[in-house]
């Protein structure tokens, strides 16, 4: 792919808001083949860096029979299981993918590290999924521009114990991901760990938020 079409990819996605799931929908299935070389091009930091955020909190044990159920939220082509693998091998987790396009879901197929994968908006409920199912739920890359709302993060306080999700600086306050967490703190429904700036692409500092939020 050239750097041109990369870019356009790139505007197209900044471009997307809560209202343009279609939109969103097969923006992502076109970008999907692509989409790891080019992130790769761009020194994209977030997965490994969330992975890192998730080993402080919940280390992936040694013993096979007891390991970490994961819900990688948003997981694209599966760049997330990948750093969890490469951090601490296969046999420590058990991971569950999401994702709104069919596209993004058959390439994080062909990697073989999800135990099941299917299609959700993360706008809506994740059916089938009880309270608490997950160990931890990791958010990475998906919360960008508002065309997932701040209304998943309790969502993903719901399945999972541990929550793990980068937020684009610019949107964290304005398009009330920080208003959401602190209703969340407020009902008692979770403690907030972490809400620490991070860089988004390897050599920054700053870009994104790590929001870390343990359910009460």
């Amino acid at each position: 792919m050239s750097q041109d079409q990369h870019e356009a990819y790139l505007q197209r996605a900044y471009a997307l808001d809560s209202g343009n799931v279609s939109t969103a929908r097969n923006l992502y299935n076109e970008w999907a083949k692509d989409y790891d070389s080019d992130l790769a091009k761009h020194d994209y930091a977030s997965p490994q860096v969330a992975v890192e955020t998730l080993l402080k909190y919940w280390p992936a044990p040694s013993d096979k029979d007891n390991v970490v159920e994961i819900l990688d939220a948003g997981c694209g082509t599966g760049l997330v299981a990948s750093e969890l693998v490469k951090a601490k091998g296969q046999n420590g987790w058990k991971i569950d993918g999401v994702d709104l396009t069919q596209g993004m879901l058959d390439v994080a197929a062909t990697k073989n590290l999800y135990r099941n994968l299917w299609t959700v908006d993360l706008n809506e409920k994740i059916e089938g999924v009880e309270d608490g199912k997950y160990d931890a739920v990791l958010c990475v890359g998906t919360l960008t521009k508002g065309h997932v709302g701040s209304g998943c993060l309790g969502e993903f306080v719901r399945v999972g114990k541990v929550v793990i999700a980068t937020i684009h600086d610019e949107i964290f306050e304005s398009l009330g991901y920080k208003k959401e967490i602190e209703r969340l703190e407020s009902e008692g429904r979770v403690e907030i760990l972490s809400t620490e700036q991070f860089g988004i692409m390897k050599g920054q500092s700053s870009g994104g938020r790590m929001v870390v939020l343990r359910r009460k």
